[in-house]
């Protein structure tokens, strides 16, 4: 059975693309300009009405993808806080074009949104720096990018994820509180927090639910 997502292999071979990327390649090659060398920039833009800085990621999936074509990558580091107007690009590809024009769907995709979600989370972790933030973003998401998700939270200041693939992936351990479904099945808030007390192993924090 097979979901309605992109494989590794697709990505990395350049199948998640846009079909004009791969005409132009089919027109470079018939008319001679396979040699054809380009510089391509990434810079910051369209960013929303009143954000003054953006926060750089998605950079490490990007290098994956683009580590199978011979091009040369330069790139500021992930992570990197910029300004919304930074004349400089954040990211420069060169090479034939021929050799990664199909990519850049997959490349510009992974920065945006990666970069959308450090962002988001940037902003947040700086209204309430004294407290500690957990991202359960993955309930708006499909669940093949749990592991960018969480990611791109941790990269954007967020203290926790609560995805368990994140451990796997990542090396964060996920953290959570205790869903509302659990105190619905117990019918009764206090024996749901007994039940959790009783059965969760003790490094786990005890946050009890109260608006179920």
């Amino acid at each position: 059975m097979r979901l309605y997502i992109a494989s590794n292999d697709d990505i990395l071979q350049g199948r998640v693309t846009d079909v004009y990327f791969v005409r132009t390649k089919e027109i470079l090659i018939k008319k001679g300009l396979s040699d054809v060398r380009v510089r391509m920039e990434f810079h910051v833009n369209g960013v929303p009405k009143g954000y003054e800085w953006v926060v750089y990621s998605g950079l490490e999936d990007a290098l994956k993808i683009l580590s199978q074509r011979p091009v040369n990558v330069y790139s500021l580091p992930e992570g990197t806080l910029i300004p919304s107007n930074y004349p400089v690009p954040l990211m420069v590809v060169e090479g034939r074009y021929v050799d990664f024009v199909e990519l850049e769907t997959a490349v510009l995709g992974i920065l945006r949104h990666s970069t959308s979600v450090s962002t988001k989370a940037a902003r947040i972790k700086r209204l309430g720096m004294d407290k500690r933030f957990i991202f359960f973003g993955l309930r708006s998401a499909h669940p093949a990018l749990a592991p960018m998700l969480d990611r791109a939270a941790y990269i954007g200041g967020f203290d926790g994820v609560s995805g368990i693939m994140s451990e796997e992936y990542l090396g964060i351990k996920p953290s959570g509180t205790m869903p509302h479904s659990l105190i619905v099945v117990f019918g009764d808030n206090v024996e749901a927090w007994k039940a959790f007390d009783e059965v969760i192993p003790e490094d786990v924090p005890r946050i009890a639910l109260v608006d179920t």
